[in-house]
């Protein structure tokens, strides 16, 4: 029962690639595919009818057909131009609009990847080359040891995309950028309050003992994995126990905080023993 729960929770739909095209480069072209670098690892609950248990389900009706379903295959695109008129697109009528030059991903210039701001990154890629192999290594070789990334166009479906190509360890990634009409303005007022010095030297001392290389092995999803803990509880007809919160939740000085926080980050982290001895035992058992 409990594979089954993790391979019903874990089924991912697998694409070969999500783009098929060519990196232009000057006058070389590079022919490439890009391959999702991530993967939605979400659990997913089915929309029930609490009184008959049954799965709800959506259809896709005609607004002016007395309810009529509509096939997928007779669903098209529409702008309506004037209340109730539209004019139809399909998709060769996006094709016909595309460029050669849209239709690759054309870099236009290469920056220092320091300088883009991660609030405009979307998707992630992997850039396979499916020809041209040598102008693929030359550029992800030169890429690397000039420490730059390339910013480029491309036409994705029927949006236009900005993106940006980097590498990484041997590697050359792409990730799809927001527009700077895309970003929203900060709704947050302007911060007038300061800290004193002492405050000030403080958080700086927090913020040394709490630092260190980021290694993303050490994150892990724990809440999912309270999820997955409670579909098996509630499967065997459990209670979900909710778990013991510490600390009291109220508002103490903001120097009191720094100090403790402090105190707290300079207290040797526990060991796993406890983990491993319970696996011991487990195997022993």
């Amino acid at each position: 029962m409990q594979s089954f729960i993790l391979n019903k929770m874990t089924q991912t739909i697998y694409m070969a690639y999500s783009y098929k095209g060519s990196i232009s480069f000057g006058l070389v072209y590079i022919p490439v595919t890009l391959h999702s670098a991530v993967k939605d690892n979400s659990i997913g609950f089915n929309m029930i009818d609490k009184k008959t248990m049954s799965r709800v389900k959506y259809k896709k009706t005609c607004a002016d057909c007395d309810g009529r379903e509509v096939r997928q295959e007779d669903i098209v695109k529409g702008f309506e131009y004037e209340d109730g008129k539209y004019v139809i697109f399909e998709n060769k009528d996006f094709d016909k609009l595309k460029s050669k030059k849209d239709k690759n991903i054309t870099i236009e210039k290469f920056v220092k990847l320091s300088e883009v701001d991660p609030i405009y990154f979307d998707k992630p890629y992997y850039v396979v080359p499916t020809g041209a192999e040598k102008a693929f290594a030359v550029l992800l070789a030169a890429m690397e040891q000039e420490d730059k990334a390339a910013v480029a166009k491309t036409v994705l479906g029927t949006k236009e995309t900005l993106i940006l190509i980097r590498a990484r360890g041997g590697q050359m990634m792409l990730n799809t950028l927001f527009f700077e009409e895309e970003i929203t303005a900060n709704p947050a007022k302007e911060v007038k309050e300061q800290g004193s010095e002492a405050e000030l030297k403080m958080a700086k001392a927090l913020i040394e003992g709490m630092s260190g290389k980021f290694n993303p092995s050490d994150y892990k999803d724990e809440y999912r994995r309270k999820v997955q803990e409670a579909i098996e509880r509630k499967i065997a007809g459990k209670e979900i126990i909710s778990p013991k919160e510490g600390g009291s939740g109220k508002m103490i000085d903001l120097m009191e905080a720094l100090t403790k926080s402090l105190e707290l980050a300079q207290k040797p982290k526990p060991t796993k023993r406890t983990a491993t001895k319970k696996t011991a035992e487990r195997k022993k058992a």
